[in-house]
């Protein structure tokens, strides 16, 4: 509990800086500490019986699944069927990655491998769909009339955006390339420190996070991508016009 103290005081630094840099992000970080201790106490007290099945356990992914899919329809605001666009962006890399790793024998088909790879192949779906989806967007709003003029020579819309697909997949690919090129170099992941305090091997843990971050990789391009096309498309209206919703253009 002192640890988690110390913690919660660095978390007040961080508040501090941001009022003093005027950032005007304190009551967002007020509420992620408040849901985080909230959340982690939840899912302290249930997750116990989780453990016991893999139905139960199922349920837990697909709840993680539902938020995540939510979350990231909500940082996506604007963007014509936002809901389904994250739905699915976060399904197709999360769900290829589980298949992959579950389905072939990777893990065993057990609740105490299926929740904690579950919920980081979810949460970074979620990421990337929301990073590669936001680029779009804002690519596409603020170069309107570049895309208009390539419209003019009788392009269909999807060619005349196809440049800004690859830089917000990259844009969202960053984070998890940094990640992966510098673990055991500059840091050492939660997986891999998690296994330690438990008591695991140097050797177990490190095939673990491998594991980790290669399958992260390949769900958040599948994701990043699924994203990107989909934000494009959803700004496409009939003849081949690009439709600005009004939320997007007041925002």
């Amino acid at each position: 509990m002192r640890a988690v103290l110390l913690g919660l005081g660095l978390a007040a630094a961080a508040l501090v800086v941001a009022r003093i840099q005027r950032l005007k992000i304190e009551s967002e970080l007020v509420i992620a500490v408040v849901r985080a201790g909230a959340q982690l106490a939840i899912v302290a007290l249930v997750i116990d019986s989780v453990f016991e099945h893999l139905g139960l356990a199922a349920v837990f992914v697909l709840v993680m699944f539902a938020a995540a899919s939510v979350t990231a329809a909500r940082r996506l605001a604007g963007v014509r069927g936002a809901y389904r666009i994250g739905a699915l962006s976060v399904a197709a890399g999360s769900g290829v990655a589980l298949v992959v790793l579950f389905g072939l024998g990777g893990y065993p088909l057990e609740p105490q491998f299926v929740i904690p790879i579950g919920g980081i192949l979810v949460g970074g779906s979620m990421t990337a769909t929301t990073l590669a989806g936001r680029r779009v967007r804002e690519e596409i709003t603020s170069r309107l009339a570049e895309i208009e003029a390539r419209l003019s020579l009788g392009v269909t819309a999807r060619y005349a955006m196809r440049s800004y697909f690859p830089k917000s997949i990259l844009t969202a690919l960053i984070p998890v390339l940094d990640q992966t090129k510098n673990v055991g170099l500059i840091t050492l992941p939660g997986a891999f420190v998690g296994m330690i305090l438990g008591g695991a091997s140097p050797a177990e843990a490190a095939q673990v996070q491998l594991t980790v971050l290669f399958s992260l990789l390949g769900a958040q391009a599948i994701s990043a991508t699924v994203s990107a096309m989909s934000v494009g498309r959803s700004f496409v209206g009939e003849g081949e016009r690009i439709v600005i919703p009004e939320k997007v253009t007041a925002s």
